[in-house]
Order: structure tokens, then sequence, then C-alpha cells
């Protein structure tokens, strides 16, 4: 079996003997996955290891069946989220949120994933995805879901949030239910607010339907008006201005909250649009359209302009969706189906607001505090504190930063103080969703002002920011940042910056690396993790891969880093084969995954082999879950839970138990087919044992022992909520985490004696290249 000598391999697990490998009960040190009883399974006979866990070594077809589908996966982590709101647990508001991120997922999800499959189902090519279903399947399958989502969501806002709206002082009311003083306030708003902005358009043969922009929220009318003795019925649309507050807030002296929706104001003084008619009535609609970006890199001599183009196109595309208020008449819900092109299966006869993404102005106009997640604000981390030089800080020993909990300042401050460091000599970085932040921003502009070299590389696609992103690029390039816009045919998405500093007669590089985006309104509300090391072999890799970036050059492979589209697919192929096989031979094996999606087939079926030969493969996946666990004989060994709570779960970590010598990664990827092959991602090590054991003690176990807000996914596709068993306390990983970080980080790291609770290990070996010798 190729095993090791029991010396070696006891000394590996962190025992003293190879009997106390077998024997240990007491806490393990990092080898053994959390502190606890060792799970290595085998028992001492006459000094020989008899090892209980045995090779399948089987071969398996993997069918359709083994395989959940895209889209309909994502609809039930939507689902996820609309139980968020339906929970009368969670605090009004919250709940509110929840209901309007429900929307605003499902906008989204018609504008790219809904638009693909229909072009899908109108191209000549009839394919069939990894579960079976062609697209004209898919996109039935879809429609039936999405309708009972839709129904529900609706029913939670009619029956349950309004009323607690209501009762709480949060009001919205119907034009008919106020009082004259509301009404003389509400018509003096409409004509000096309002109306100036409005456009009246007709339709009729003189008047074509006009081209609605995407998302807009419109009204139909319906009129009357006489000539020459005759009724004549015609047809209108009015649209309601993006720029004015979709919920008008009316004076109060008293600290009430009322609101009236904009379109109900409209609605109430359309005659004052259309004089000399008869208004028949109005209703709501909103056209849902194609949005993705279709650029052809290789004939576009500037991306730039290309993505440009596109955004305004974007705003005219094929219409995917129709929603409409459900008291319309349904021959008028007919002629805008046709004027569309659109059929019955598009329609969403919707009784509630449309588009109720714009209630969060409720959310954020109330601030009760008991209708609220309790306040927190991050601190700044233990490694950082009190260390007005970062860079001093990095030299001491690698540092971990992990968001919301901890403050995102720090790499604010990272950049801030490298630019303004005299001996800074070049700083260079991703950005692909900033946000424009103007302290990023501000640094890098600030770096060349003080004659450093500057590089900022851009991803300009990045979806629903390309219009953000191009405005700040270009005032990036005006201060004289060298502005890189991305690589032909692939999307960057990999989180680096690299900081040259000379220091005495030496050249030292800082890097900093994460899960997560440079921004600092995101690392508020999104869980990530960022890590700071001046490791010479990190600096190289990160040196390598910003010139692959930027220059003209093969990808020659790297020390540390693991890098798509060249390698990572296939290494973490070989990473899951290697637990397979320490399976089969009987030794500890164990995969934890932490992601945000799982869809790729190979790591899927490798992960089915895996669990075949033995390996326990827990999976912490926020959303699209394609892989089926629990299947007898397939995937008994794995466990899939999402936990979805206060903030949105967006961290990677890759765990491999690796004989008791673990491995961890994290990484800006998914286990997706995009992720793999036309995205430029990062994986990289975490090799201080320190931040190795606070990930596997601390961020994964916890992650693991949540039993509030974690949902585990069936064999049927289907999730259920976690809950605590007999005996057993309530565990909510996001409010721990809150109380770790706002506690004493000292004590909480110290055990009695004053004996770090987290001592330095042995690192383990790499299984690509020969370990070096630590700096």
């Amino acid at each position: 079996m190729g095993l090791p000598h029991s010396k070696t391999l006891a000394r590996g697990h962190g025992c003293h003997s190879f009997r106390e490998v077998v024997e240990c009960g007491s806490p393990m040190p990092l080898y053994c996955f959390f502190a606890g009883e060792c799970d290595f399974p085998m028992r001492w006979e006459a000094g020989i290891v008899s090892f209980l866990v045995q090779a399948k070594g089987k071969a398996t077809s993997f069918g359709p069946a083994q395989f959940i589908n895209r889209e309909l996966s994502w609809l039930e982590f939507n689902q996820r989220v609309l139980d968020e709101a339906l929970d009368a647990k969670n605090p009004l508001l919250e709940r509110l949120k929840f209901f309007c991120i429900v929307s605003s997922n499902l906008d989204e999800f018609f504008e790219v994933r809904v638009a693909g499959v229909k072009q899908q189902i109108e191209s000549e090519a009839v394919e069939r995805s990894m579960d079976g279903l062609t697209a004209t399947e898919t996109f039935q399958a879809l429609v039936k879901r999405i309708r009972r989502m839709v129904d529900d969501q609706y029913r939670c806002w009619r029956e349950d949030l309004m009323p607690a709206l209501t009762q709480n002082g949060i009001r919205i009311l119907d034009m008919a239910e106020l009082q004259l003083p509301d009404l003389a306030w509400l018509m003096q708003y409409f004509r000096t607010q309002v109306r100036p902005v409005l456009t009246p358009l007709a339709i009729d043969p003189a008047h074509p339907f006009p081209q609605l922009l995407n998302k807009s929220l419109n009204l139909i009318v319906r009129l009357e008006m006489q000539r020459n003795g005759e009724s004549l019925k015609h047809l209108a649309v009015v649209q309601i201005p993006r720029i004015l507050p979709r919920m008008v807030k009316l004076p109060r002296e008293d600290g009430r909250q009322d609101y009236v929706y904009l379109s109900r104001l409209i609605g109430h003084h359309l005659a004052e649009l259309f004089p000399g008619t008869k208004l028949v009535g109005y209703w709501p609609f909103r056209v849902t359209r194609n949005s993705e970006l279709y650029i052809d890199e290789e004939e576009s001599a500037n991306l730039l302009k290309a993505v440009e183009n596109e955004l305004h196109n974007r705003r005219k595309g094929d219409a995917v969706r129709l929603e409409i208020d459900h008291e319309c008449p349904e021959f008028i819900r007919d002629v805008l189906l046709k004027t569309l092109r659109l059929s019955e299966d598009d329609l969403y006869a919707i009784n509630g607001p449309l588009n109720p993404t714009r209630l969060m102005a409720l959310y954020e106009g109330d601030h009760s505090p008991e209708f609220r997640d309790p306040p927190f604000v991050a601190p700044v981390a233990v490694s950082l504190k009190d260390q007005p030089d970062i860079f001093a800080a990095i030299r001491e020993r690698d540092i971990l930063l992990h968001h919301p909990y901890e403050n995102f300042d720090s790499v604010v401050k990272f950049l801030e103080q490298a630019a303004s460091d005299p001996d800074v000599l070049a700083i260079k970085q991703t950005l692909y969703r900033t946000g424009g932040d103007p302290r990023i921003i501000g640094a890098l502009e600030n770096a060349v002002r003080n004659g450093k070299q500057v590089t900022a590389v851009v991803e300009l696609r990045a979806r629903f920011d390309e219009a953000n992103n191009i405005q700040w690029a270009r005032h990036l390039e005006e201060s004289g940042v060298h502005v890189v816009y991305g690589v032909v045919g692939y999307k960057i998405h990999a989180k680096s910056c690299l900081v040259v500093r000379r220091e005495g007669h030496h050249i030292r590089r800082y890097v900093h690396l994460a899960t997560g985006n440079y921004n600092p309104t995101t690392a508020k509300l999104y869980t990530d993790i960022g890590m700071f090391t001046c490791r010479p072999e990190f600096g190289e890799d990160a040196t390598n891969f910003f010139n692959l970036l930027t220059g003209i050059c093969q990808f020659q492979g790297m020390q540390r880093f693991l890098v798509s589209p060249f390698e990572l697919h296939d290494k973490l192929l070989k990473l899951v084969e290697r637990e397979a096989e320490n399976a089969r031979k009987g030794l500890p094996a164990r995969i934890i995954l932490k992601l945000n999606s799982l869809a790729e087939r190979q790591v899927i079926e490798a992960l089915y082999q895996a669990s075949e030969a033995g390996v326990q493969i827990d999976l912490i996946v926020r959303g699209i879950c394609c892989l089926r666990p629990g299947v007898k004989g397939l995937s008994e060994n794995i466990t899939v839970r999402s936990i979805v709570d206060r903030f949105l779960e967006h961290s990677r970590v890759y765990y491999f138990e690796n004989a008791c010598q673990p491995q961890l990664f994290l990484s800006s990827a998914d286990w997706m087919q995009r992720n793999f092959f036309r995205r430029i991602e990062l994986a990289f090590p975490v090799e201080d044992g320190v931040l190795r054991e606070r990930l596997i003690g601390e961020i994964l176990a916890l992650s693991l022992a949540d039993n509030a807000k974690a949902r585990a996914l069936q064999e049927d596709g289907t999730y259920v909520r976690s809950t605590p068993k007999r005996g057993e306390k309530a565990r909510r990983s996001q409010f721990e985490f809150i109380a770790l970080a706002s506690g004493d980080e000292t004590a909480r790291r110290k055990r009695a004696g004053g004996k770090p609770r987290f001592p330095q290990v042995k690192l383990a070996p790499s299984p690509f290249a020969k370990s070096k010798a630590r700096r």
C-alpha cells in the first residue's frame, strides 16, 4: 500500500508515537481537522495498522440523474432568500430587505440566464444539459418554479410584511385613503416635481409602440375621446421616471412614516396629461430585457469602445419577461405580448407592487433598532491593531483578514501607505468591482503623483458594473495610472495587489490576495477572506501573474499560485484524486469546500469518485450546486449545506486533508466552467500555521456547525433547514463571528498559562513542486 513509516506518520499527526495516533482523544493539533477526537479509522494490532477503509475502485458511469439542473438549483437559492423574508424570527426591516433582494435576484436571472435559455431554444442546435434536459424542457421547468416562487413572494407581501409594516407605523397608502391636506400636498408635488418630467406617448399608426427601457416601470393607459360624435378608444404609455423616488414620503410632524407609490400618484393625475379625453383605466407594467453583453473581442480593436457600445444596446435588448398588474384586461395583455414578441409563458400577473426593489426606500428610511439586526462596526484585525506601519506588521508574519468581521480599512490603508511611502517603487492591482471608491482610486492617483509606477488591471465586463468601471478607469488613465483592460477572451476575476518596496539594498514585494473585490462598500455586506504576505515565493508569483496580464508571454507555471484557465482545474482534480487514493490506502482523507457555486461536471464527477472511495466530503455552497448528495453508492459520504444570513457568503476556501497534513487554499474561483476556463482566477495556499488553524478551527468549523441559518441539500434537490438536535445548542455562524470579532481577541487567542492557542506547525509539502526553505 506504500504506507509511510509509523513514526513518520505519527509525527505528521502531531503525536509522539503511532499508538498515540490511534488512542488520542484529547484536543488535537492542526493536523486532525478540528480540535476533537481523531477519526483516523484504524486499529493497533501487534504494531501493524489494519485499515478499515477499503478501496472500492469501481468505475462509475454518471448519468443525467446524478446531476441537478443549474438553473433550478439557482432558483432554490433564491427560495432560501425568500425564506428569510418569510421567517418571523427575523427583524421586520431585515425581512423587507430579503424580500427586495428576491426581486433583484430574479431580475438578473431573467436578464442573463432565462435570456440565454431562450436563445438556446431559438438556435438550431439541440443539446441536453448534464442533467438531461433540453433548453425547451429547462424553460418549462423554470416557468413553473418561478410562478410558484412569485406567488409565494407576493403572498408574503400582502398577508405578512405589509400588515406588519402598517402595524408598526410604516404605511403605504392608496390615494383614496388620503385626507384633503395630503391630497393638496401631493397635487403640488406632482405639478412641480413630477409632471415636468413626464412624457405621455400615444400608440397609434402615427406613433408606434415606444422602445421601453429595460426594467423601467410604465403605465399602459386606456383612453376614450369623442370625435365627430364617435367615441374613439386609444392606448398610451407613460414611463415612470427613474430619476424620481418611487416611494413618495408624505410630510408628517408626529413621526409617522406614510408613503404613496409614485405610479399611483401619476395615475391619479393622468387627466392632466391627456386633456380632453376620458380615462378608462391604467395599469402598471414592466419589461425585462436580455442584458448580456455580446462582444467579439477578436474583431474589436478597442475593448473599451466595444463595451460602451454594448451597454447602449443592453437597454434595448430582446424582451424576456412582461410583468403587469393582475387587474389589467386580457386584451391589453395580449397587445403588450404581441408587441414585445412574447408568449403567455413570459407573462407574470402581479398582485402587488411591481419592481419591489424600490421598497428598499422603506428599509433605508426607518432606523428603528428593534426592526433591524443589532448594529455592528467591524474592528481592526488584532494583527494590525496599534500597528502604524503595516509593512512592518506583514514582515513579522502573514496576516489574515476575515471580512466583514474585520475592518476592510486595513486594505485601504495598505494602499494609502504604499502610495505615500518614499521607498515604494511600484503598485500593481486588479480591479473588478471596486465601485469607484474614492479612497482606493485616490490612493492609486496619489501614488502616481509621488512618482511611483502604478498599474491597474481593470475588468470592464464585471456584469452590471461595466458603465461604472469605464468611468473611473478613464479617470485613472487621465491621472497617469497605466490601465490595462483585461485579456482577450477572458474575464479577470482574480483579486491581487502587489507593492514593490526598496528596503536597504534589497527589494521586497508585499502582496495582498483575496476572495472578494476591492470594494469597501460590499466588504461590509459580503463575507470574504484576504491575506497579506511578503513571502518571496508569493511575491515572485504575483510579479509573474501581473506580467501575464499586461505583457505578451506564455504561462510558465507558478511556485505557489494556481491560475485558471491554465492549471487550476487540472490541479484541483489531482488534489481530489489524491484524497481518493489516500482513502483507498486507509489514510485519513477529507475534503471541505466553501464555495458560491458548484456546477462543473468534471469536478463533480471527481467528488463522486472520491466519495465512493470513502472520502468524507463536506460542501458549504451558498448558491448553485449541481451535485446530488446522499445517493447510496454514489455520494453518501457527501453533505451539502447553504448558509443564507445577514451577510452574503462569498469566500472560497478549499481544504484537503492530505493524510493529516492539510492543505488549504483561498481563491476567487467557484467551481464552475466559467471560472475554470473563461476567467483569470487565482487560488493561493495558506502556509502560515497560525492562519491555517484559524481557517480550520474557526472559519470552517463554525460554518459547518451552523444549525440556525444553514439548509441541507437533499437527494431530490430540495433544501431542509438545519435545526438543533435535542440537547444541542443553537449555532448561528455569522453571529458567532461577530461575537469573536467584537470580543477580546488577545484573550481568545490564549490558553491558560499564556500558551498561544494557534501554535506554529510544520508546513505540509506542496504536491506540485519540491518544497523550498522558508525565508
